[in-house]
């Protein structure tokens, strides 16, 4: 039987807009993680260098796009090292949300997972960014189907499998069975700050609310039969001043923090860390066996499955931009009368 395993979600604010200023508050997130004896710690979607929450206000906003895209994190960068040294200096597991930039300055929403040898195992795109989202964010592929790796966390706790999708990827039905087809055990759910049901007029939809999300969060553990930690940012008065966001759809006013775990049967298993406001770290004891006891209930990619009536195709290439192709040439003989 495994032992029971210390996982943290972050509930805190990032530097808006700020990337060096962002890893160092990660760092010591990370650091104040492993103190209280956390093995994995996870972080909410876009956390460097924040969620992009005035895309909600105006979409266009050349500015603000601009400073955003020069604060995202590039793979190859002194700041994904720095992230990856506080992981292995710390031997704990990190799951991080970012805005991911690549060398043409095109951003993604991204995901990545860092083993607590501060090992890059997996890095990941928002296959749709939703909604207004598409006018900062591209599109994933398909190797961003590839979400769940094997972390090993030492002799006490054996390798565990771990996933994660981000916000919305959690109301896409063929990818959530894909991701649950690949067996993790822990699965992050990043979500950006979620503002609380505001009354039926309110112009958002109830789905894009705290009390929404957390209940996508809960179905994915239902479905999944897996911990489901569920990781939301805070804006606060700064945030929401940097980024102009007062008569947006979310982050009007202060809040955003309803970081929480999740249990494989759906419940809840943690209480709120005080008002949504309230920066910190949510800690929870995960009793791996209970992964096995529920699926022992329900298991959609297996003993509940039925491939002879409904399956899932999927291609997880990954398409060029250009694509090379040779001539054909066609070799002649000359035979002498």
């Amino acid at each position: 039987m495994p032992s029971p395993i210390r996982v943290a979600v972050t509930q805190a604010e990032p530097v808006y807009l700020d990337l060096a200023g962002s890893v160092k508050k990660a760092c010591g997130l990370i650091a104040e993680a492993a103190r209280n004896g956390a093995k994995l710690v996870a972080f909410s979607e876009c956390w460097l260098p924040g969620y992009p929450a005035w895309v909600w206000a105006r979409p266009v906003d050349v500015e603000l796009q601009t400073q955003y895209t020069y604060n995202s994190l590039e793979l190859q960068s002194e700041a994904m090292e720095a992230v990856k040294y506080a992981a292995k200096e710390n031997s704990i597991a990190v799951v991080l949300g970012f805005s991911g930039r690549t060398p043409s300055h095109s951003v993604y929403i991204s995901q990545a997972i860092i083993s607590p040898q501060g090992q890059l195992l997996l890095s990941r795109r928002k296959i749709k960014p939703t909604y207004v989202e598409r006018t900062v964010f591209g599109d994933g592929g398909g190797p961003d189907l590839k979400n769940v790796v094997e972390i090993d966390f030492g002799a006490e706790h054996g390798t565990i499998k771990v996933g994660c999708l981000a916000c919305w990827e959690h109301t896409q039905p063929l990818l959530k069975y894909h991701t649950i087809s690949q067996g993790e055990t822990i699965h992050i759910a990043m979500w950006p700050p979620l503002d609380p049901t505001t009354g039926p007029d309110h112009p958002g939809l109830w789905s894009m609310t705290a009390e929404g999300c957390q209940a996508l969060s809960q179905a994915y553990a239902i479905e999944s039969t897996a911990y489901v930690l569920h990781c939301t940012a805070i804006c606060g008065e700064k945030g929401i001043e940097t980024l102009k966001t007062e008569s947006g759809l979310i982050c009007r006013v202060p809040g955003g923090g309803q970081s929480c775990v999740i249990g494989p049967d759906g419940r809840r298993l943690t209480q709120p860390l005080g008002e949504p406001t309230t920066e910190g770290i949510v800690y929870a004891d995960l009793d791996l066996t209970k992964v096995v006891a529920t699926r022992g209930f329900l298991d959609i990619v297996g003993h509940y499955s039925r491939p002879d009536l409904l399956w899932l195709g999927v291609d997880t290439t990954h398409k060029d931009v250009v694509v090379g192709k040779r001539a054909n040439v066609t070799k002649q003989t000359t035979t002498d009368s």
